[in-house]
This record gives structure tokens, sequence and C-alpha cells, in this order.
């Protein structure tokens, strides 16, 4: 008896004097349990406070398998497949896995509907069920901004799009508590709590016009559609300080149902996607000529049909007899090879810097998600024929946002302001902070500004070919583009990229609209695909941000055409 409580008191002495720390140790660890307080996400809205984005409380549904009677999983299975609205099989599985103490059921279910489920599964003694709260993200609008928004994932992360961008100012920062709690995870009386609260996200408020958005997608939605074409995309913008109020692209990206919807779909086209911009790139043309003085908007020229440019010879659109045009007339026209006549006027290095200072081969600078700059070669390095065509946007690639932000410096009298999408944020306490001021940079003369922009004007008139953008009361200037369009699919130039970009009223500019629409199969041309767009959107925008005609006329305006 002495030897045998020997080894008992031994055994005694180890535990409570030599390995008394290391029991403790595990016991405190079984016992205190650490859980995550989950930050509610800010919301995104649009400049009037519109929620496009918005969390919302949600439960979780989960069993314990474990504490699931064999008698009672047919029954409760059937109670479940009813109220969660899921196969009953699939949950029958969930109840019968051997062996596991946990089994999602549903993670975003209604707390009313949670509450019931609860209620039900009392009256009828099912045991291992439980509910646990969470957030959830809502997007009220489904696809509207859809690309533009982006998604979070199952973690709540923002995964693209704006979610992505701003996703460490939206999240907050999660809170933590910790409890002592039994065997069967019930919490121990009068044992210790630490709480940390979380920190909610910030609301980020967007320059965003949502009844704009709306029309912008519904225009560029129906032409895709009825030109057969693959993509399209629209933007419109504030002339005078750069606010983006709609950026659309066709197809647009279903929030609320994003993961049925092919990855190559789920990004903003509008600021993704590089082309080659066409004739909407001769407006940068023109200002260089216009403002090294090297030609004037009634400068007579004589224009062929056609012109040698190294081992090439390029041609207009259509033949005709050798033509009498005003450098205006050139513009309005579309004359790729009146515009080649004023490049080389100029000299390659003035156009390429020229472009430079619009913003070509840079980033636009709004910060939007995996916004690219498209692609400006050295003056050095640009082919014989090369020389030639980028003067008329062949041979240099551009986004549509760049796009749109050269003819916001035009309308801007010449000065370029960086596109801003944001317009402030929250902070912990609601208070709005609205953001920095865009940067501003001086591009052209205000007079070379205005020059363009009259001859933007001639563009959309009678004879030129953005006509079918005009609007009835307003005066519009605008230009078309129609560029063949590099697929790497099909290792060359494959279809037509169709543009149209201006802005109204002409003579005082408030909004900037751009329309384009990549490969349409039922026609090409800028003027009879993307010109109607523009005209639908453009009307919308002007009556919706209640913008009057200016009841002007253009004064003596440069004709297109000469007799000598």
């Amino acid at each position: 008896m002495t030897f045998v409580l020997s080894i008992f008191a031994g055994r005694l002495i180890q535990l409570q004097g030599l390995d008394s720390k290391v029991y403790a140790a595990e016991a405190a660890k079984q016992r205190v349990q650490g859980e995550k307080l989950t930050a509610r996400r800010g919301s995104i809205t649009d400049a009037a406070g519109h929620e496009l984005a918005l969390t919302r409380e949600a439960r979780e549904v989960y069993v314990d398998p474990s504490e699931v009677k064999p008698a009672m999983r047919d029954q409760m299975a059937t109670f479940l497949a009813t109220e969660l609205g899921q196969p009953k099989q699939d949950i029958a599985t969930k109840l019968a896995v051997p062996g596991s103490r946990y089994q999602k059921l549903a993670s975003a279910v209604e707390p009313s509907v949670a509450g019931r489920i609860m209620q039900g599964a009392s009256k009828l003694k099912f045991k291992g069920l439980g509910t646990r709260s969470r957030y959830v993200r809502d997007y009220p609008g489904g696809d509207l901004a859809g690309t533009l928004l982006g998604f979070v994932g199952d973690d709540g992360n923002g995964l693209s799009g704006l979610e992505s961008t701003y996703d460490t100012l939206l999240a907050g920062r999660d809170g933590e508590q910790i409890i002592e709690t039994g065997r069967a995870g019930q919490r121990i009386p009068m044992t210790r709590s630490t709480v940390k609260a979380p920190v909610e996200g910030r609301d980020v408020r967007l320059t965003i016009d949502r009844d704009i958005q709306w029309a912008a997608q519904q225009a560029i939605a129906e032409e895709v559609k009825a030109t057969g074409a693959r993509t399209g995309s629209v933007i419109v913008m504030d002339a005078r300080d750069g606010r983006v109020y709609a950026m659309a692209n066709a197809p647009e990206l279903d929030l609320n149902d994003w993961r049925r919807t092919s990855p190559e779909n789920w990004v903003n086209r509008a600021v993704t996607d590089v082309f080659e911009p066409g004739s909407t790139n001769k407006v940068i043309t023109a200002a260089a000529a216009l403002e090294s003085g090297a030609l004037r908007p009634d400068t007579a020229m004589r224009v062929p049909d056609n012109i040698r440019c190294a081992d090439q010879v390029l041609r207009d659109s259509h033949p005709h007899p050798v033509e009498r045009l005003t450098f205006s007339g050139v513009v309005a026209t579309s004359s790729n090879v009146g515009t080649i006549m004023a490049a080389q006027k100029i000299g390659d290095q003035r156009l390429y810097e020229m472009m430079r200072r619009f913003g070509f081969g840079a980033k636009p600078g709004s910060g939007l998600y995996r916004e690219e700059g498209g692609l400006l070669p050295d003056w050095r390095n640009w082919s014989g024929s090369q020389r030639c065509t980028i003067a008329y946007g062949q041979g240099v690639s551009v986004t549509a946002l760049q796009t749109a932000s050269v003819y916001q410096t035009i309308a801007n009298g010449g000065v370029r302001v960086t596109p801003t999408i944001v317009a402030g944020t929250t902070d912990e306490r609601g208070a709005f902070t609205q953001a920095a001021p865009a940067a501003r940079t001086r591009v052209i003369s205000e007079r070379t500004a205005r020059d363009v922009a009259g001859m933007l004007e001639a563009a959309v008139g009678a004879e030129g070919t953005g006509n079918l953008a005009a609007i009835d009361g307003y005066r519009v200037a605008g230009k078309t583009g129609t560029a063949m369009r590099y697929d790497a699919e099909c290792r060359g130039y494959c279809g037509y990229t169709s543009t149209f970009v201006g802005f109204a009223p002409a003579d005082a500019p408030r909004l900037v609209v751009l329309a384009v629409v990549q490969d349409p199969q039922k026609a090409h041309y800028g003027g009879e695909v993307a010109a109607p767009v523009f005209r639908k959107v453009m009307t919308f925008a002007l009556k919706s941000q209640k913008i009057p005609p200016t009841a002007t006329r253009p004064s003596a305006s440069v004709p297109i055409r000469t007799g000598r």
C-alpha cells in the first residue's frame, strides 16, 4: 500500500508542481474562446446618396450532425428543405455526415426566416440546429454600374471594381470577443470577458448619377444587341471638372449573380479595354496643327482620295475626285488624306508631344480598378506608314476614358482635368469629407480649343459625318471614329471599332458623352452605329441635369468647302 500511495503522490507532485503551468495553459486554451466581431462594410452611393452597394444583416444556419438522432433525420430534412428552399437530399446528406460537429446549411438567410426555423425546430424538438449573425453584401440595382462597382467574395473582401480599389476603406476593422466556455460550449458565469469593438467601414460617395447611368446602360445594351456587336461602352463626364456621371458597359454584370458570369465580363471595359481610336484622334492632329500655326480652320486644301506613305497607298473611306476643302472641312468630313497632309506640316515629334499632353500613353489617373494607359510608340520608332496612320488614329491604342478625357479638355477651353469618380467619403462619425480637387493641366491654348470646337460642331452639321448625333434645340460638337479592330484571336485586323464622342452645348460645354461599340456586324461606321447612342444619352443627360439650350447660333462659322 505504501508503494502504491507513493506512486500516486509522485504523480500528484508532477501534475500540481512540476507540470502545473503546462496543464493550466492547456485547460485555459480549451476554456478560453475567441470570436471575431465582423465590422459592417460601408456603403457605396451615387452622387445623391442613393445606395448602389450596401451591407445588410443576415443569418447563417448550421447543424451539428452528432446531435441529430437518426430517427429524426428524415423529418428534419423535410422541414429544413421547405424553409430554406433547398433539395431535401442535400440537407439529409449533411445531417448524416459521420464524425462531423458542424455543417453549414445556408449562409445568408433573412433574420425573420432564421427565427422561424429556430422556433419550428424547438416545437418539433430538433437538436443540433443553430444560427449565427453575419453580414452580406447587397446591390439594389442588380447590374446598375455592375462592372464599375465590382463585388466581394464570401470572406467579405472586395474582388473587383471599386469594391477592390477601396476595400480597406469600406471594410473597416474587425473586433474580437474573448469568453470562457464549458465543455458543451456554454459560457461560464462570472468568468472574464474581453471585447474589442469593431470599427465600421466608411461609406464612399461617387460622382455617378444613377438615372444617367441607367439611361447609358440601356442605350449601349440596345445598340450592341441591334448591331450584333461584341461589347460597348458609354461615358458621361462633366466638361468643367471631369466628374464622371455614368460609366456603362455592355454586357453589364449582375452583381447579385456574378458567379454565373464569365470572368471576362467582370471587368470595367471603359477603363481596361484598349483599342485604336480611329478618326476621333483627328482632333489631336488638328489641335497640333492649329497650335503650331501651320494651319487655320479656314486654310484651303486640295484633298485627293489617296496619298502614298512609304510603301503604302492610304485612302479615304470612299473614292472621290480632288476636293477643295477648308481644314475645318477636313475634320468635318473625316478625311484621312487631309489629316495626313496636316500632320506632315507639323512633323512626327510635334504630333507625338501633343498626344502625350492629351494623356495618351499614360493612365488617365482616375484610380479605377485595372485602369490601363494604352500604347503610344515613341515617334523615333514610327514606321514609314505609321507616320501617316497615327495622324488619324491607327497605330496608337487608348481606352474609352482616355478618349473622353481628350474631348473634355477641348470642351474645357484646353484645360485637362483628371477624371473623377469618387466625390468623397465618410469618417467614423458619419461626417462627409469631400475628395481633393482633381488636377488641372493646360494642354492647348483657349483659342485653339475654341477653333477645334468649331470644327467639331461642323462635323455634326448636315455635311458632317456625325449628323445623326444632332439634338434639336442644342448646339452639339463631336466626332465620329471608325477604326479597324485588332483581334488577338484572328491575329490581325478583324472587324471595326465604331465611336462617337462629343459635347454640348457646343458654345458653353457642360457635358461630354462618348459611345464606343466593338465589332458591330450589321454596320460599322461610327456615324451610324455610335452617334445614335450619343444622341440618346446626351439628350437624357441634358434633361436630367436641367441644362437648357443656349439659344445661340454658330457665329461666322468656317465653311467646309472652298471655291479656290
